[in-house]
């Protein structure tokens, strides 16, 4: 089977749309040691979008993010991602996004404003993303996609912990970019 309909019109999108998890990443870059780069990804979450396409001020957004499913391909660095220097996941076992605020700022492009809470500290964080389009897929749901990023401080969320470089500076970047490859469905 082949899907039927594609659309790359944002405003044909209305509906209650569930994160598709198979196809979805929520994922983080963070340099390290000044010189490279250590990504990441969560791999058990759930959420969803409740799209108002004529009122883009009802629409709504949110995830629920399991910190014990970090994973950045080294299970010692998990585990220390895991304590309470960095997520402190046995005080604080999920990670939360809840939309405040939408804006449509393109014709493929939104910002996505919400609380953000980490570590049980809540900050606004605005995201911008780009649809990448929609489809009816070989099963008969609507299928749509979105992906954006956004760079936070750690130290807003209360993550402080680092260990100094002989050559200054420190071994982990304060700023952490938070990466988004959103898929998304509702039945037909």
């Amino acid at each position: 089977m082949t899907s039927t309909a594609t659309t790359t019109d944002l405003s044909t999108l209305s509906g209650d749309y569930v994160l598709d998890v198979a196809h979805t990443r929520i994922g983080f870059v963070a340099r390290h040691a000044l010189v490279t780069k250590v990504r990441g990804q969560f791999n058990e979450f759930e959420g969803g979008v409740g799209i108002d396409a004529a009122e883009h001020g009802n629409t709504t957004a949110h995830v629920t993010i399991k910190v014990a499913s970090i994973d950045t391909r080294n299970k010692q660095r998990d585990e220390h991602l895991r304590s309470s220097d960095f997520l402190a996941m046995d005080q604080f076992p999920e990670i939360t996004f809840v939309s405040t605020g939408v804006r449509v700022t393109g014709e493929q492009t939104v910002e996505l404003t919400g609380d953000l809470t980490i570590r049980g500290i809540t900050n606004s964080v605005t995201v911008p993303f780009e649809f990448q389009g929609g489809v009816v897929d070989p099963f008969g749901n609507h299928r749509i996609g979105f992906e954006g990023s956004a760079v936070i401080n750690r130290k807003d969320f209360g993550i402080t912990w680092n260990a100094a470089l002989e050559t200054g500076g420190a071994l982990v970047s304060d700023k952490i970019t938070l990466e988004f490859e959103l898929a998304a469905t509702k039945p037909v």
